[in-house]
């Protein structure tokens, strides 16, 4: 392989390395690391990730780029595996590599297609160093977004994923300052072959009007919404500068499926969070019942340098360990009472390299050896085993 991309973190990273994969098609002997830095853990892992690929592929040249490439600039910079950082904010900009261009398509890597629609964010939420590895908040225009559409469904994506660091705030800078419900409509209005249309992580708080009808009421897109929820206890949730309430979430999921009974929930929950006590850590703990929430991403807190929260008082890593641990075990409990639920039930399964699928609801399903990747197939699943609907 003269080119390998690895990539770590979010959804908009694995857009963006598919997209860098074309962008150095015509590399000679590369590896460049895409890099996370939302926890320390995910900086842990670039470094991790980065020694691995070096000794891998000793006479390859090395760049970093992503999230940890700028808050960690000094640090992966002196790493004797590095041979360079790219900002982050070039990173789509072939100039940024110095590569010869070509025009060969590339064949995408997975059955769906993962669309970048937005980039940076515009909020300061304690905790997040995202601001300062991303930017402010900048917004593909519709007609951009649909070329990109377009480009994946030639390519064979089954499924469109809509990705961003703040995806709820797309069109905020945009002129008339669209919401998000703007761009899925004429997604879903120009492509009418789409299939399955997904949505990344939303701010529940920012989802508009026609966003909350389309969720609600649109066969295509996808009946699964993971919210940037955080925590379930109000005054953590205001330390950490969110701008909902429990609540608010409570309401909203609520809302969704008194309209869309299918709907499966997943959500971010921090656990640790500082000065985070028993009785915030239990009010974490019980919303993930009283939403249901079926794909929970559980993250430790851990202080990142320079955000407001790192100067808070800290709960000791021992108990954050603890509660994370517990916290995954309430989700793995709640998210076990789902999948039974839907033993004997016909599920649309959009299949994968792997030998597995997903459900339009999200839920991993094991398919037969015969199953053809990148094609939707129905099966009523009769077993539960590793976590996998069989």
């Amino acid at each position: 392989m003269s080119v390998e991309v690895v990539n770590l973190g979010c959804r908009l990273n694995l857009a963006e390395s598919e997209r860098m994969r074309g962008l150095l098609a015509g590399a000679d002997n590369l590896v460049v690391i895409n890099s996370c830095a939302v926890t320390a853990e995910a900086v842990r892992q670039t470094r991790q990730a980065i020694r691995r690929a070096r000794r891998a592929r000793p006479d390859a040249r090395l760049l970093v780029t992503g999230c940890a490439a700028e808050v960690e600039r000094e640090g992966l910079a002196a790493m004797p595996e590095v041979d360079g950082l790219v900002p982050n904010a070039a990173k789509l900009d072939a100039r940024s590599w110095n590569v010869p261009a070509v025009s060969a398509p590339v064949v995408p890597l997975h059955s769906r297609g993962f669309v970048a629609v937005q980039n940076g964010c515009d909020h300061a939420c304690t905790f997040c160093v995202i601001p300062q590895g991303r930017g402010p908040s900048r917004s593909l225009p519709v007609a951009q977004v649909l070329r990109e559409v377009e480009r994946d469904l030639a390519r064979g994506a089954a499924e469109i994923v809509l990705t961003g660091v703040d995806l709820t705030s797309w069109g905020h800078d945009l002129p008339g300052a669209p919401g998000l419900g703007v761009l899925v409509a004429a997604v879903l209005r120009e492509f009418p072959r789409l299939a399955r249309l997904r949505l990344s992580s939303l701010d529940g708080v920012e989802i508009d009007g026609l966003l909350l009808e389309l969720l609600a009421g649109e066969a295509r897109v996808m009946p699964h919404l993971h919210l940037s929820l955080q925590h379930g206890h109000d005054l953590v949730l205001k330390r950490m500068k969110r701008r909902h309430g429990r609540a608010d979430a409570v309401r909203l999921v609520g809302d969704l499926r008194a309209r869309r009974p299918e709907i499966a929930l997943g959500a971010d929950l921090i656990a640790g969070f500082p000065t985070e006590d028993e009785a915030m850590h239990s009010a974490n703990l019980s919303i993930v019942a009283e939403l249901g929430i079926v794909h929970g991403h559980v993250f430790p807190y851990s202080p990142r340098p320079g955000t407001p929260a790192a100067r808070m008082p800290q709960v000791s890593p021992p108990l954050v360990k603890a509660r994370a641990a517990e916290l995954r075990r309430e989700v793995a409990r709640v998210r076990d009472l789902w999948l039974r639920s839907l033993i004997g039930q016909e599920l649309d399964v959009l299949a994968e390299r792997d030998g597995t699928g997903h459900a339009g609801n999200f839920a991993r399903v094991a398919l037969p050896g015969n199953t053809v990747s990148g094609t939707i197939v129905r099966v009523v699943p009769q077993d539960i085993e590793e976590g996998l609907l069989r």
